[in-house]
C-alpha cells in the first residue's frame, strides 16, 4: 500500500528526485573520501614529518568538505520540498475524494476517523518520505561505498563486518517486525480519541445539562489511557532499539582497535590505514543505524498508507453520469416512480414502492412516524445517495444522468440540521449565489424572517458566525440556512423539518411570506408539526418506509387512519377540523 501510494505521488517530481540522489551521491563519495586523505597525512606526512604534504592534502581535504557541505544543504533543500509537496497532494487527493462521497461513505468511515486520516496519517507518510530523501538515499550508498573502502585499507580486519552488519540486521528486523501491529493499533484508537473529544465538545450542552461532566470525563480518560498504553508500548520497542544498534557499534569499535593494534604490531598495517579503517567502520554502522531510524518509522507510515489506500480505493456510491444532461426546460417538475433505497446488506429496504408527483406552483408535504424515511427520501432528489431502485425525476430527467451542478442550481435543500460556516452572515448566504449583492441578500433574510435579528447584530450582513452557527439559536440557525436557499432560487424546494426550532408565529409568518417566495416554484416540505403542512396542496404520508395515503389534509383526515393519529396526537378533533 505505501510503495502504491507513493509511487502514483512521487512521479510528478521525477527531475528533482533525480538531482537530489546525484547531489546525494556526490556527498557520500565526498565523505567516503576523507578518511582515505586522513591516513594518507598520516602515514606519509605526520610520520615523514613532511609539512608541505600535510599542507597540500589538508587543502584538498577542506575542498572536498566544503562540496560535502553544499551537496548536503542542496539534498535537503529538494528533499524538504518534494516531501512537503507529497504531503500536499496527498492531503489534496483524499481531500477531493472525501468530497465525492455520498452520505453512505462518510458514514462508513466516520468523521472523525476522515480527520485523523487526511491529518495524521498524512503527515506521518509526509514524513517517510523526508527522511528517506535526505536519510535514506544515502545510506545504501555509505554502507556499501564504506565496505568497499575499507577493504581497500585491510582485507583481514575487513572480516569483522560479516559479523557486525547481520548481527544489526536479525536485531532491527526481529523490532520491527513486533512494531507493526501496535502501530495499526496506535492509529486506531487516536481515531477513538479524536471520536470522543469531537462528541464532547460538539454536545457540550447535552453534557451540562444532564451533568454527565465525571461521566464523560472518565469516558475520555478511558480512550486517553489505551493511547497511552499503545504509545508506551511501541516507544518500548523504540527505545529498545537504539541501545542495542549502540552496543553493537562500540563492540565492533574495541574489536577494530584490539586487532587492529595487532596487526600494527606485526608490522602488517599502518596507523593511519586503522585510523581510516576505524571511521569507515563507524560510517558503515552509522547508515545502518539510519536505516533503522527508516526502519522504525516504516510500521507506522505503512499502517497510515494502507488507512490513506482505503480512503481513495473507495467509490462514492453516488457516481457521476458518462454523458451528463446539461440543460432542462427548468420548470422543476418532481416525480419518484417506484423509488427503493436499501443500504449495502440490510434485509428490509428504509424505503420502497415510492410514488410521489410534486408539481410547479404547489407545496407537497411529508409526514410520518419517527423513522418512516422522510429524511432520505428527501435525500434521494439532491443525489445525497442514489435511489437502489426505481428513478427519481426532474423535469422528466433521471437525477443520476444530470450534471452534478446543473441538479445543484436546480433543487436547494434546507437539511434537518442546519449547518453554518465560519465566516459572516453574508459569506454564509453567499454560498448558495456567490454574485448574489447585498440587496438580494437581505430580501433573502427578510422573507426567512431573520432580517431583524441580523440587523440587531454589531456588523449586520458583515457579523462573524462561528463554525457550525454555534453563536447563534437553533431558530436563527434555521432560519439562516433557509435564507441561504432562497439566495440561489431554485426551480425545487426541500425542507426537511426545517422550522422546528421556530415559535408559531414565526413559522406561520415564514410560510406566508414563502408562498409568495416560491409561487412559481415546486416545494417539498417535511415536517413534524401538522400546522407546519396542513395548507398544503398534497400530503403524502409514510409509514415505516412505504406511501400509506396521498391527498389534503381533509381528505386524510377522512380515509386515512395513519395521517388522523399524527393529527389528534397534536391537536384536538375540533382544531383538527
Amino acid at each position: 500500500m505505501l510503495i502504491r501510494l507513493l509511487r502514483s505521488h512521487l512521479h510528478p517530481y521525477k527531475q528533482p528526485i533525480t538531482l537530489l540522489m546525484l547531489l546525494q551521491l556526490v556527498q557520500t563519495i565526498a565523505t567516503l573520501y576523507l578518511p582515505t586523505l586522513n591516513a594518507d597525512i598520516i602515514d606519509n606526512g605526520v610520520v615523514k614529518g613532511d609539512t608541505g604534504y600535510i599542507l597540500r592534502l589538508g587543502g584538498i581535504m577542506i575542498a572536498v568538505t566544503v562540496l560535502q557541505v553544499v551537496c548536503a544543504l542542496g539534498a535537503v533543500y529538494f528533499g524538504a520540498r518534494t516531501s512537503m509537496a507529497v504531503g500536499r497532494d496527498i492531503r489534496a487527493s483524499v481531500f477531493d475524494r472525501v468530497q465525492s462521497f455520498s452520505a453512505r461513505e462518510v458514514g462508513q468511515f466516520g468523521a472523525p476517523s476522515l480527520i485523523t486520516r487526511t491529518t495524521n496519517d498524512v503527515q506521518q507518510v509526509q514524513m517517510l518520505v523526508l527522511m528517506t530523501l535526505t536519510l535514506m538515499v544515502s545510506a545504501p550508498i555509505m554502507c556499501v561505498g564504506g565496505i568497499v573502502m575499507a577493504l581497500g585499507q585491510d582485507v583481514p580486519l575487513s572480516s569483522l563486518l560479516l559479523a557486525v552488519v547481520p548481527v544489526l540486521g536479525v536485531l532491527v528486523t526481529l523490532i520491527v517486525r513486533r512494531m507493526r501491529p501496535l502501530f495499526r493499533t496506535m492509529q486506531e484508537r487516536l481515531d477513538t480519541v479524536n471520536r470522543v473529544l469531537r462528541e464532547q465538545i460538539t454536545g457540550i450542552r447535552v453534557i451540562r445539562a444532564f451533568v454527565k461532566d465525571d461521566y464523560e470525563r472518565k469516558r475520555f480518560a478511558v480512550a486517553n489511557e489505551e493511547l497511552t498504553e499503545m504509545s508506551l508500548a511501541t516507544g518500548r520497542l523504540m527505545a529498545l532499539m537504539f541501545p542495542l544498534v549502540m552496543t553493537v557499534v562500540n563492540a565492533s569499535s574495541v574489536a577494530v582497535l584490539w586487532f587492529g593494534a595487532q596487526r600494527i604490531d606485526s608490522g602488517n598495517m599502518q596507523i593511519g590505514a586503522l585510523t581510516a579503517f576505524l571511521s569507515y567502520l563507524m560510517q558503515i554502522l552509522m547508515s545502518v543505524m539510519m536505516a533503522t531510524f527508516m526502519f522504525m518509522m516504516l510500521p507506522r507510515a505503512e499502517v497510515c498508507a494502507e488507512r490513506i489506500q482505503e480512503v481513495l480505493e473507495t467509490d462514492s456510491s453516488v457516481v457521476p453520469p458518462a454523458s451528463p444532461v446539461r440543460l432542462l426546460s427548468r420548470h422543476g417538475h418532481l416525480e419518484l416512480r417506484d423509488a427503493e433505497f436499501r443500504y449495502p446488506g440490510a434485509e428490509v429496504a428504509v424505503l420502497r414502492g415510492i410514488d410521489l408527483v410534486a408539481r410547479p406552483g404547489e407545496t407537497t408535504a411529508v409526514i410520518g412516524s419517527t423513522g418512516s424515511g422522510k429524511t432520505t427520501l428527501l435525500g434521494l432528489i439532491p443525489r445525497l445517495f442514489d435511489a437502489t431502485g426505481g428513478e427519481v425525476l426532474v423535469d422528466g430527467t433521471d437525477v443520476r444522468e444530470l450534471e452534478p451542478a446543473l441538479l445543484a442550481e436546480t433543487v436547494g435543500l434546507v437539511p434537518q440540521k442546519p449547518y453554518l460556516f465560519s465566516g459572516t452572515v453574508a459569506s454564509n448566504l453567499r454560498y448558495g449565489n456567490p454574485d448574489a449583492t447585498d440587496e438580494e441578500l437581505w430580501h433573502a433574510l427578510e422573507v426567512a424572517q431573520a432580517r431583524d435579528f441580523v440587523e440587531r447584530l454589531e456588523g449586520g450582513l458583515d457579523a462573524p458566525i462561528a463554525q457550525g452557527g454555534t453563536n447563534v439559536s437553533g431558530g436563527q440557525r434555521q432560519r439562516l440556512a433557509i435564507a441561504r436557499v432562497l439566495v440561489r432560487r431554485p426551480e425545487i424546494y426541500l425542507f426537511d423539518d426545517a422550522f422546528s426550532a421556530l415559535d408559531y408565529a414565526t413559522d406561520a409568518a415564514l410560510r406566508a411570506a414563502l408562498a409568495h417566495e416560491t409561487a412559481e416554484a415546486t416545494v417539498v416540505i417535511v415536517a413534524q408539526r401538522v400546522s407546519t403542512i396542513r395548507e398544503a396542496d398534497r400530503i403524502v404520508v409514510l409509514d415505516e418506509g412505504q406511501v400509506v395515503g396521498t391527498g389534503t389534509h381533509h381528505e386524510l383526515m377522512a380515509d386515512n387512519p395513519t395521517y388522523r393519529e399524527i393529527v389528534l396526537s397534536q391537536l384536538t378533533e375540533q382544531e383538527a377540523a
